[in-house]
């Protein structure tokens, strides 16, 4: 699959870049893949440090309040009880860790899922590696709006550090700056729109293709 490759203000250069159909172009690309990929990053962004006090770990005596029989009441073993006001919670839950192991293939095949049915739907832009003199956010919408993308959900792709292209960009509304190295499938699914600069576009391809 070939694309052309634009400049900032949105027209040809005269290049275009051939996407490897084992990343962008997959024949049968696995939906199934793509919802474990997901799946697994938001469990993996899930803190899971919520805890609550079981009943061997709330403050109270263990001495039994009252006597086992004659009292007309239930019998009760000491004030920590689940039954109790104050006592430790049953089945509560325990600081844990939602990550699962996923092969590093099928993460591989999810992205390059994820990126083909982006190329289907024609919602991939590769634009000339460019940057900025100075962070500025007013340059970025410019460039934003001569590539018709303005308002929409991006995710720009750079090929490596670029800190003021980042600067610029990180406080528009839908907008995402990622590193091609950093890219993963939520990332590539949640934008209606993806620019990926030019350099970008080899390291995506040797990061997919190595796994």
């Amino acid at each position: 699959m070939e694309l052309e490759v634009i400049n900032i203000q949105g027209k040809g250069t005269g290049r275009k870049v051939d996407l490897n159909d084992a990343v962008f172009g997959l024949t049968d690309p696995q939906s199934h893949l793509i919802w474990l990929d997901v799946r697994l990053i938001q469990a993996n962004a899930h803190q899971g440090t919520h805890k609550t006090k079981e009943r061997g770990e709330v403050s109270g005596s263990t001495k039994k309040p009252f006597r086992q029989k004659g009292t007309g009441g239930a019998r009760a073993g000491h004030k920590r009880s689940p039954l109790w006001r104050h006592g430790g919670t049953v089945f509560g839950p325990r600081v844990r860790d939602y990550g699962f192991k996923l092969n590093k293939k099928t993460k591989s095949l999810a992205r390059a899922a994820a990126l083909t049915y982006k190329a289907q739907a024609n919602k991939i832009q590769v634009v000339e590696d460019f940057s900025f003199a100075a962070p500025k956010t007013k340059d970025f919408l410019k460039v934003m709006e001569s590539l018709g993308i303005a308002g929409k959900k991006v995710l720009f792709v750079l090929g490596g550090e670029s800190k003021n292209v980042y600067l610029s960009g990180r406080n528009i509304a839908k907008t995402k700056i990622s590193r091609a190295a950093d890219l993963n499938t939520l990332e590539v699914l949640h934008a209606d729109s993806l620019v990926i600069f030019e350099p970008a576009v080899q390291v995506i391809e040797n990061n997919i293709i190595a796994n």
